[in-house]
């Protein structure tokens, strides 16, 4: 969702940045971008246990989740990645089955797509934090939207801008595209085990056509 529907990165990274600082964690943006994706207790231990020694307790992750999300509230603007309407609109109409597998676990989800993307999502149709116990970059929740899908791995194409997103639509053996809407370079991305990666959402739909219809070929 982050990064692939709103342009919502780089207020995530300045809450997380903050948040963490507080706690004498080093987190920069290079941090924020290379665990984008992953839920936030998930984060949260990592960095705990990589600068403290130690796991955090259920109460610090709780504590620390709250105010990144506080700090991210009041400095986000809900903004949509350019074109990515064009793209939802162009699988609506063919049919296609839609879902979003997310990392958050925000409880206005829903709401939140309703309203940028009217029609589209439904929430059957979505994986978010509250339904997996690893997530990203464990292939679980793209595993998880397969089972929901019923489809087979090859008759998918995952839409990701992480790498650790892509490295788990990657791992659930999906066709995995990564849009470089973040600060990474592609060399990255394709690490993780992108198959194609494209500048923007605009040049995706431009190659449209290629990518999808060999999908339902197969």
């Amino acid at each position: 969702m982050d990064g692939v529907l709103f342009n919502s990165m780089p207020y995530h990274a300045a809450a997380w940045m903050r948040v963490l600082s507080e706690y004498g964690i080093p987190f920069g943006e290079h941090d924020a971008y290379m665990n984008e994706g992953r839920t936030g207790a998930s984060t949260i231990c990592e960095y705990f246990e990589k600068y403290k020694g130690r796991k955090p307790t259920d109460m610090e992750i709780d504590d620390i989740y709250a105010k990144k999300s506080l700090y991210f509230r009041g400095i986000s603007r809900t903004e949509r990645i350019p074109h990515v309407g064009e793209l939802l609109t162009m699988l609506k109409h063919e049919d296609k089955k839609i879902y979003v597998v997310t990392g958050s676990g925000q409880k206005s989800l829903i709401e939140t797509l309703d309203h940028h993307f009217p029609e589209i999502f439904e929430r059957e149709k979505m994986v978010t934090a509250y339904d997996v116990k690893i997530g990203k970059p464990d292939p679980e929740p793209y595993l998880m939207a397969l089972r929901k899908a019923d489809v087979t791995a090859d008759k998918a194409v995952v839409v990701e801008n992480s790498p650790l997103g892509v490295k788990s639509g990657s791992a659930a053996g999906i066709f995995t595209i990564a849009v470089n809407t973040g600060k990474l370079s592609d060399s990255v991305l394709y690490s993780y085990g992108a198959d194609v990666v494209f500048p923007d959402m605009e040049s995706l739909i431009k190659e449209y056509g290629t990518i999808f219809k060999h999908r339902d070929r197969q």
